[in-house]
């Protein structure tokens, strides 16, 4: 089963790398297609679009077919997906070929999760959440650097182009080591709906699509702030993008552990406050190089706040835990939707690139405000 995670985790990378590859990439891209940065953030808004309608329904199409080959073909097409971002030409087919790309983008990060903690005992699947987040979250400490410094030398497509052969080989790696498992007989498709009529569900996935808002406020537009409000040496974009990673892996292991010592609302809660507190911070930061960097590694952490709202959805979603893993992805892309589009009004308005960390606490707020009333709903 190792062999299993670790091909798991490697899509999760090849996942994470692109998704983040496209905010730290968007100076560039903005440059080269002769768009604004408000513009480019609608390429990452496009993406995040598409992981909340395939979610749904790559869950619905795959309920009835084996796990092992759901997965390893939603990674294969989201492979080819990025490689045909990265050659075909214009803004257009861009935008389009990231749309289409955030589909199976979801599904394949739920069911790759459930199937890891689902291997653990009940009260340890938090730690089986991680193992598969460490992918998204090592991705940005090596993929999305990486892919940084293949945009500024080489051109902004090969990090487009990255992440696609890493999920291609994935692909291959998932058929030959995942467990073959048959079809679930009982399985389904239209009843995976009712997870979305559950009022429980409906509450922890508006947690994760508002509060997480924030966060993406302020990272879709980080790099192009840092160039544009300061005078950063060439290596600092990549550092900030790394340490980033940094702190999203950190906040995984560390919100497991808080998951499983003092339950999920109170685990959520605090990461909450703690990402309401670190969007001002980012605010003031604007203007030096350095302290934004340090912003980064911050703003790293808060992404822990999955880990809590996964386990949550476990609890919650009855028979449709397929739906349901596949859904706490796409509010995590709503917010990623949400958030860069919201900053961008702020941008287009002219209040300057401090704007982004203010509309960033604005959305934390709210979250927290979500938050409460699912927990008012349990209770």
């Amino acid at each position: 089963m190792q062999f299993a995670i670790l091909s798991l985790a490697l899509g999760a990378f090849a996942i994470g790398t692109s998704e983040f590859a496209a905010m730290g990439l968007l100076p560039w891209y903005a440059r080269d297609l002769g768009i604004t940065e408000p513009e480019a953030g609608h390429v990452v808004s496009a993406y995040a679009l598409g992981v909340v309608v395939g979610a749904p329904l790559t869950s619905i199409l795959g309920a009835r077919l084996p796990r092992r080959r759901y997965l390893a073909g939603l990674i294969g097409a989201y492979g080819v997906l990025n490689v045909l971002a990265a050659v075909l030409p214009g803004y257009g087919m861009l935008v389009g070929m990231r749309f289409l790309a955030g589909l199976p983008h979801g599904g394949f990060l739920g069911v790759a999760m459930l199937m890891a903690a689902q291997a653990l005992p009940h009260e340890q699947r938090a730690k089986g959440v991680t193992q598969i987040m460490l992918g998204l979250t090592v991705a940005n400490i090596i993929g999305v650097p990486f892919a940084g410094l293949l945009g500024q030398n080489l051109g902004w497509r090969w990090g487009f182009a990255l992440p696609g052969a890493l999920a291609i080989l994935s692909a291959v790696l998932v058929l030959r080591y995942a467990p073959r498992v048959g079809v679930d007989p009982d399985a389904r498709p239209l009843q995976e709906l009712r997870a979305l009529g559950n009022p429980n569900v409906i509450l922890t996935l508006l947690v994760g699509a508002i509060g997480s808002g924030g966060l993406f406020a302020v990272y879709a537009y980080l790099s192009a702030a840092m160039l544009a409000t300061s005078e950063p040496p060439g290596w600092a974009v990549p550092l900030a993008l790394s340490v980033f990673g940094v702190g999203a892996t950190l906040g995984s292991v560390i919100s497991a552990r808080l998951t499983i010592r003092f339950g999920i609302f109170r685990t959520a809660f605090w990461f909450m406050v703690f990402m309401c507190a670190v969007q001002l911070s980012s605010s003031l930061a604007v203007g030096s190089w350095a302290l934004m960097v340090g912003s980064a590694l911050l703003l790293g952490l808060g992404t822990g706040v999955v880990v809590p709202l996964q386990t949550r959805l476990m609890d919650v979603a009855g028979q449709a835990q397929s739906m349901a893993a596949a859904m706490n992805h796409a509010a995590f892309n709503a917010a990623n939707a949400l958030g860069p589009w919201a900053a961008g009004l702020a941008l287009s308005a002219g209040l300057g690139w401090h704007s982004s960390g203010v509309v960033g606490m604005g959305l934390s707020v709210a979250g927290i405000v979500a938050l409460g009333v699912a927990w008012r709903f349990r209770r």
